[in-house]
C-alpha cells in the first residue's frame, strides 16, 4: 500500500476490503507477503478510476492538511477528532491567497472527504467527524445569516434555448472555428454532455441515421454508454443536426475522416498542428481538445452575448435538464438520456427551478 499514489481514492481500500480473489473459508488462510502486495500496474489502474480532476484537487487538499500539522505539531495520519475540529475552524477563518476570502462550505466538504479516503486508504478508520461537522454547521449557519453568496452552492448558469440562441447568433458559421463552436455548443446541449465526454467523442461515434444522428457516448460517472438520437431542430440556427452536418463536412473538406469529432483550430482558421514544448509533443497529438479548451469556448461566446451569470462547461449539460423538465419530459427518461445516476441529487437540484413552481403546494388552493 505504501506504493500507492496521494491521490489515489477510496477505491483502493474497497477492493482490498472486498477481497475479491478469496472463496469460502478464506478466514482460516496464512497470510504472505505476497497476498497484501500491490503491484505497480494495478496501483495505476486503480487510480485511474478517479477522475483526474478529482485526484488533482484530494491531493492538493492532503498536501494543505498535512502542511497544517507540521505547523500545528499535529499528527495528521491518523488524525484526532480535535485536530479534525481545529482544522476545519482554520479554514473557516483563514483568507486563501487566491480569493482573499476563506473557504466556502463545498471546499471544505471536499477537503474533508479528502482526508478521510487517505485515512481509509492507509488502512486507518475514518476520523471522528463529529467536532469537525459542528464547526462546519455553525459556519453556514453564519454565511447565510450574513446574506454571503458563499452560503449557496455555486451552480453553473443554465443555458437553455435562448441563451443558446444569443451565443450562437454571434458566431462566424462560415468560418471551421464557428463551424466547430457551434456543433459542440448544440451536440452539448442535446446530449446532455459533460464537456470531457463531448471532446472525447470520434467520427466514429456519430452515426447518421433518418432521424438526424445516434451519438454514443460514454458516461464515466455511470460506467456506461447511451447512444442519443440527435434530432432536427425547429430552427435551423440552433438545430443540432444541421450544426453537425456541417461541421462534420468542414473536417472532410480539411482532409479529417477518422480521429476526433472536436479538434484545435489555430488562429488562422486552420486544424492546428501538434502541440510540441521543446521539440517533443504534448497533447493530444490528433488535435482533440481539451475539456478546458471546450468549457473555454462556451464562456467566450456567452461573454461575447453579454450573458450574465457563472458560465461554464456543465452550463449546457443543466440547460438540457431544466429545459427538458420544462418541456414536461419525466425525470427518468431525463436522466438516461444525460447519463446521470438514478436518484441522482445534482439531476433534482437542476429540475427543481422547475418543480418548485409547477408542484408548489399554492398550486389550486383558491388564494
Amino acid at each position: 500500500m505504501s506504493g500507492a499514489p496521494a491521490g489515489l481514492a477510496t477505491v483502493e481500500a474497497e477492493v482490498l476490503d472486498a477481497e475479491l480473489l478469496e472463496g469460502p473459508g478464506a478466514e482460516t488462510a496464512v497470510r504472505t507477503g505476497r497476498d497484501r502486495h500491490l503491484s505497480p500496474e494495478t496501483v495505476t489502474a486503480i487510480a485511474a478510476s478517479v477522475a483526474d480532476s478529482t485526484r488533482r484537487a484530494y491531493a492538493a487538499d492532503r498536501r494543505a492538511f498535512t502542511g497544517w500539522c507540521e505547523r500545528e505539531d499535529r499528527t495528521p495520519l491518523p488524525a484526532s477528532a480535535e485536530t479534525m475540529a481545529e482544522w476545519v475552524r482554520h479554514l473557516t477563518v483563514t483568507p486563501r491567497p487566491r480569493t482573499d476570502r476563506p473557504a466556502g462550505p463545498s471546499t471544505i466538504e471536499r477537503a474533508l472527504s479528502a482526508v478521510t479516503s487517505w485515512h481509509l486508504e492507509q488502512g486507518h478508520a475514518k476520523p471522528n467527524m463529529r467536532g469537525a461537522r459542528a464547526v462546519l454547521n455553525a459556519y453556514k449557519d453564519r454565511l447565510a445569516e450574513r446574506k454571503d453568496e458563499a452560503a449557496r452552492a455555486r451552480q453553473a448558469t443554465a443555458a437553455l434555448p435562448a441563451q443558446i440562441r444569443a451565443m450562437l447568433a454571434g458566431t462566424d458559421r462560415a468560418t471551421l472555428a464557428g463551424r466547430r463552436n457551434a456543433a459542440l455548443v448544440l451536440l452539448g446541449f442535446a446530449t446532455a454532455a459533460r464537456v470531457s465526454e463531448l471532446v472525447s467523442l470520434d467520427l466514429a461515434d456519430v452515426t447518421e441515421a433518418e432521424h438526424g444522428y445516434d451519438v454514443t457516448l460514454y458516461r464515466k460517472k455511470v460506467r456506461r454508454h447511451t447512444v442519443n438520437a440527435i434530432l432536427y431542430g425547429t430552427d435551423p440556427a440552433t438545430c443540432p443536426v444541421r450544426a453537425l452536418r456541417t461541421h462534420l463536412a468542414a473536417l472532410t473538406g480539411a482532409g479529417r475522416d477518422n480521429g476526433p469529432l472536436f479538434v484545435r483550430v489555430d488562429r488562422w482558421d486552420r486544424l492546428a498542428p501538434p502541440l510540441t514544448r521543446r521539440g517533443r509533443t504534448i497533447g493530444d497529438p490528433a488535435g482533440r481538445m481539451t475539456a478546458e479548451a471546450a468549457a473555454e469556448v462556451i464562456q467566450r461566446l456567452a461573454d461575447a452575448a453579454n450573458l450574465s451569470g457563472d458560465w461554464s462547461g456543465h452550463s449546457l449539460r443543466r440547460g438540457f435538464a431544466t429545459a427538458a423538465r420544462a418541456a414536461g419530459h419525466d425525470p427518468l427518461e431525463i436522466a438516461r438520456t444525460g447519463g446521470w445516476a438514478d436518484g441522482s441529487r445534482v439531476l433534482a437540484r437542476y429540475m427543481d427551478d422547475i418543480d418548485r413552481v409547477k408542484n408548489s403546494s399554492l398550486v389550486g388552493i383558491g388564494l
